[in-house]
């Protein structure tokens, strides 16, 4: 959805006025990767492939009109690692996320993560149903899930904190989840969930987040192409606050998520930046993900 399009449905979003439907809000593929389990049916595998394209792309999932070229472009990859018995399945799931960039033909990757405690039950041809505030199965659940959380993520990319709406929804999830035995959902599982990770967007000790999707796409990518300069400057700026969330809480879940999605696209914009930015965002980028630093550091290098 281009900027001045979002921004109007969040006007709209605002005054609590409702819209036409144009679209589904997805344009996402979804591929069921079985290569690890041999010597097994596997008319599974392609059924349950077609069963999550239809469900992710023909539902809607909002009441927001999109039209058919703003559709949220995504994928999901589901690597079957296990097949315990004929109905259940332990996987991964690896979802990324992208947002287009204002004037140019260019993606800005929004979310590249592999969750690993993705187990579920599937019969062939089963009929896939998801309820908001019902837990069914996890296989819909966890889909559901990270459905909204894009959308949250998109929508907090066009807005200051327009996402909440979509991270509450998939809180919502989460709860319908918690006491269905299945991992991933609950606090005590793992610090690094599905749990925290929504609950870490939610939480207003972590609004600078928030705030950094905000600015580096709409000041700074969305004019980057027009106005180099000045994108590059509010992209150093909106690095600032996540440079201030590192200092205050190392580690956090969510902030390596982010660099793990951002990485080499911060390395490309500075590559072409003159030699205070290199020298002051390679700095910056060490302190917020010094795990990488050998990254970083080819800002430096000639293309």
């Amino acid at each position: 959805m281009n900027q001045p399009v979002r921004i109007f449905f969040f006007f709209l979003m605002t005054i609590g006025m409702s819209t036409n439907i144009i679209a589904q809000e997805f344009l996402c593929t979804v591929q069921v990767n079985s290569q690890q389990i041999q010597g097994t049916d596997k008319r599974v595998y392609e059924s349950l492939n077609t069963s999550l394209n239809e469900f992710v792309n023909d539902r809607r999932w909002t009441n927001f009109s999109f039209k058919a070229n703003e559709r949220i472009e995504c994928t999901m990859v589901i690597t079957i690692k296990e097949r315990p018995s004929v109905d259940l399945f332990k996987a991964n799931i690896n979802i990324v996320a992208s947002r287009p960039v204002y004037g140019t033909t260019y993606n800005s990757t929004l979310l590249n993560y592999i969750d690993k405690d993705f187990d579920f039950e599937y019969v062939e041809f089963q009929s896939l149903d998801f309820q908001e505030n019902q837990f069914d199965s996890n296989l819909t659940s966890v889909i559901a899930y990270y459905l909204y959380f894009i959308l949250g993520l998109d929508f907090d990319s066009f807005s200051e904190h327009g996402g909440t709406i979509f991270y509450e929804k998939a809180q919502q999830v989460v709860t319908s989840a918690e006491s269905s035995g299945f991992t991933g959902w609950s606090s005590f599982d793992d610090p690094r969930n599905r749990y925290w990770l929504v609950e870490n967007y939610l939480d207003n000790a972590h609004s600078g987040i928030r705030n950094f999707l905000y600015r580096y796409h709409i000041k700074g990518m969305d004019v980057l192409a027009e106005k180099t300069p000045q994108g590059r400057t509010e992209i150093m700026e909106s690095l600032k606050l996540l440079q201030k969330i590192a200092n205050e809480n190392p580690g956090l879940f969510i902030l390596q998520l982010i660099m793990d999605a951002k990485r080499d696209e911060f390395v490309n914009i500075f590559k072409e930046g003159n030699p205070t930015e290199k020298t002051d965002v390679i700095e910056i980028l060490k302190e917020i993900d010094p795990s990488n630093t050998s990254t970083y550091l080819k800002i430096n290098q000639k293309s």
